[in-house]
């Protein structure tokens, strides 16, 4: 009798184990999934962003060329 209580038990707990197991396996998919759109997201932003210090060179230039300008012209 007691051989089959102790492979009741095993049996239960080797159930919970592999429930466990698989609830492991399945969040560990989604927490893939999640980060593979996550690095997609960055990546549109990355390359979607203004060049700014293309930008700042350009509006340096500008105030040098409108300096010499006004210095030239009057």
């Amino acid at each position: 009798m007691e051989t089959v209580e102790l492979r009741r038990c095993l049996d239960v707990r080797t159930a919970r184990v592999d429930g466990q197991l698989a609830l492991l396996v399945q969040r560990s998919e989604q927490n893939e999934r999640d980060a593979g759109e996550l690095h997609a997201r960055v990546t549109r932003l990355e390359h979607g962003r203004w060049p700014l210090p293309s930008i700042a060179a350009l509006t340096g230039l500008a105030a040098l060329v409108i300096a010499v300008w006004q210095v030239v012209g009057h």
